[in-house]
């Protein structure tokens, strides 16, 4: 794949893409497009724990300069955010989007219209904001935008929380993963994102990211073309898990994988008066984070 040229370009010119949309329809009846597994009939528009029908809900989109150096370049990343999540974490920064499913319904030629906008105005990438439970929606509108132009890398941003077999539908089509690795501990996963696999269930997500695009790789200018991009978020209380993260993805993921480890955490939505995470990190608890991705033998990670 050439600087600035999509996977998915090959995939729609042989076909396979339209084939790969029918199979990811088939997982929306009954749904089970995300390791929820809620079984209800999204072909039909019925609603299941995403709060998701037939059609997917977009927030905003647009040029987004604060996303990691990679994907920002200079002209941007090209960010979609889609409303509402599969994960719902209580103490989530986006809850208006997420959690009260702020957006407008679109279509798939309107979606592929706001890809194609975003190419237009210079962005590097089309960055899908919390894509797992519209994965068909968003195949139909990529399979529309390749037909009139559209060759950006894909960025699939999600929480981690994502099923292998619908990663397995985006071989090919999905350029840059960015998962998050949220918790190690299933406790904390369970009170604060009612997902006691989570654990689980990402270290296989990251695993068949890694198997698709592996590394990441960049072009002379340092902008990301593909492979995978891991984000951690430093939690109060070390109740992220940072240590058996970073040692989960040196052993067996990468020991140059790229992570971000961010330390922007501050109480939001359900976190606010928590006694856990009702709090900002410290200082002392941000450093730790670093030294233990030094220490499990990590080489790429994002400058803040």
């Amino acid at each position: 794949m050439t600087s600035g040229t999509a996977s998915y370009v090959a995939l729609y010119e042989s076909g396979e893409l339209a084939r790969r949309i029918d199979d990811a329809h088939r997982l929306m009846r009954p749904c089970r497009l995300c390791p929820r597994a809620c079984g209800v009939d999204r072909w039909s528009n019925e609603k299941g724990i995403c709060r998701t029908g037939r059609r997917a809900r977009v927030a905003s989109y647009g040029p987004h300069f604060g996303e990691e150096a990679p994907l920002v370049g200079c002209s941007g990343s090209g960010t979609i955010f889609f409303s509402s999540c599969n994960l719902l974490c209580s103490f989530c920064q986006n809850s208006d989007i997420s959690h009260l499913n702020r957006g407008e319904i679109v279509h798939s030629r309107e979606l592929a219209r706001i890809m194609l906008s975003l190419q237009e105005r210079g962005c590097h990438n089309i960055n899908l904001v919390t894509p797992t439970h519209v994965i068909p929606q968003i195949m139909e509108a990529v399979l529309q935008a390749a037909e009139a132009g559209l060759t950006i890398p894909l960025v699939y941003n999600s929480g981690g929380y994502d099923s292998v077999d619908s990663l397995m539908l985006l071989e090919g089509i999905v350029d840059i993963y960015l998962p998050d690795f949220k918790f190690w501990d299933t406790r904390w996963a369970e009170r604060y994102c009612r997902a006691p696999d989570y654990r689980e269930t990402a270290q296989a997500a990251i695993s068949e990211m890694y198997r698709q695009v592996g590394d990441l790789v960049t072009d002379t200018r340092g902008i990301a073309i593909r492979g995978l991009m891991v984000r951690h978020l430093v939690m109060p209380e070390e109740i992220a898990g940072t240590h058996e993260t970073m040692t989960f993805i040196a052993r067996h993921i990468s020991k140059t994988t790229y992570v971000n480890i961010m330390s922007q955490y501050h109480p939001c939505a359900g976190a606010v008066g928590d006694t856990v995470i009702g709090r900002r990190i410290t200082r002392s608890e941000f450093d730790s984070a670093l030294t233990a991705a030094r220490t499990a033998g990590l080489t790429r990670m994002d400058e803040q």
